[in-house]
């Protein structure tokens, strides 16, 4: 008698919104327009403009309002949150496979996020008065390699970045673990969790004067190209060692987060 083989479903990347590479490809187009346009002083005149406006409307009350609603945007509390979220899932489930998103996202922000502020070097609004107290016009330039790294690392603004990409892994694991427990999945709250903190982060992170303007868009350029990225893989369906523990496929993360 002949053995039947089991029928294995192909990997494929997920979809995503808007579909097709093209918008990938904008968000990135967009990030070395913005990079090249202030490695050649361009721009300095909106990031100045919107940093004294800041700076002129800012009342204590208000301070602290945003400095809280900044704490949002925390990239190690909100890696740790992620992970133990991970960890609950998997064990749930008893499969690795919900570790995976954070231990990627993890990769993903610490390979881009530090290199580019090492790289383009450049000092936030706030250096000019506290230390290293610099003139106002020469916070405001790129490639400062003689100022010391922990005053120029302003751009892109990991804050931002990391809001994006934290909070769609976190929609992701929620999600999978209401459909681990058979509850269905609020899209309107999973799409408020993806979307509310980052502009609060962006916002807030640019009234503070901790980042120029330029620097907060750069780092949701860059948030939505990664979060873009992770959402593509197939978590699902990614081929695991068979001695992993849950190696098998699941559909955890089949529907759209």
């Amino acid at each position: 008698m002949r053995e039947t083989t089991a029928v294995r479903r192909k990997v494929q990347l997920r979809p995503v919104r808007p579909a097709g590479w093209w918008f990938d490809a904008l968000l990135l187009a967009g990030l070395v327009g913005l990079t090249v346009a202030l490695a050649a002083d361009q721009l300095f005149g909106i990031d100045r403009a919107v940093a004294d406006w800041a700076q002129a409307h800012r009342p204590t009350a208000a301070y602290w309002v945003a400095r809280v609603l900044n704490l949002l945007g925390q990239g190690t509390p909100l890696t740790l949150l992620a992970a133990g979220l991970g960890v609950l899932v998997a064990v749930r489930v008893r499969s690795i496979r919900p570790v995976l998103p954070p231990v990627v996202a993890f990769l993903f922000t610490y390979l881009t996020i530090g290199p580019l502020k090492v790289w383009t070097a450049r000092p936030a609004p706030s250096a000019s008065v506290k230390e290293p107290f610099l003139a106002p016009e020469q916070t405001l330039p790129l490639f400062q390699q003689d100022v010391p790294f922990r005053f120029a690392q302003s751009y892109p603004s990991g804050h931002v970045a990391n809001a994006i990409v934290w909070y769609g892994v976190l929609a992701l694991l929620v999600a999978a673990l209401l459909r681990s427990m058979g509850r269905p999945v609020p899209h309107r709250v999973i799409i408020a969790v993806r979307v509310l903190p980052p502009l609060i982060v962006l916002c807030t992170t640019t009234y503070l004067g901790w980042h120029w303007l330029t620097d907060s868009v750069a780092g949701l350029l860059l948030g939505l190209l990664l979060d873009r990225l992770l959402h593509r893989i197939p978590w699902d369906d990614v081929p695991l060692p068979a001695r992993l523990p849950g190696s098998g496929r699941t559909a955890l993360f089949t529907a759209d987060a």
